[in-house]
């Protein structure tokens, strides 16, 4: 079965959020009301609402280096991923962590790359050469 995910999480302006959703993401926009707008993230949900964002922590260890917790993101085709890469390298986008390959060499190997939205939301981005491997 393919199915979808739906992840609703809440942001302080969503003209802010809407910018940087739509032209540094180049998520689609959805519906909207004037508290919320849905994105299309790679294929899946997005909810965004109006409210006091989550809080997060650098909590999560993941080859020896503390990822914030919690956090959303999406898995990748290798190849879409490097195009994503390419164009977040491109702006002025701070990253986490910048596009690296995670467990090179071993099974589950994976390129990766952590940011912020301008809310504090932490994203994470997957690359995997196979997709099949994602739960190696």
């Amino acid at each position: 079965m393919q199915s979808r995910f739906h992840f609703a999480f809440n942001v302080t302006d969503l003209a802010i959020a809407c910018d940087f959703y739509s032209n540094i993401l180049g998520c689609e926009r959805g519906r909207s009301s004037d508290t919320w707008v849905d994105y299309n993230f790679f294929g899946h949900q997005l909810s965004l609402h109006l409210g006091v964002p989550f809080t997060v922590a650098n909590t999560g260890m993941v080859d020896k280096v503390a990822v914030p917790m919690p956090h959303f993101g999406a898995v990748l085709a290798l190849s879409d991923w490097q195009v994503m890469a390419d164009k977040l390298l491109a702006t002025d986008l701070t990253f986490l962590i910048a596009p690296c390959v995670r467990f090179s060499g071993e099974p589950g190997e994976q390129h990766t790359m952590f940011f912020y939205d301008p809310f504090g939301n932490p994203i994470e981005l997957k690359g995997f050469a196979d997709l099949k491997r994602i739960f190696d």
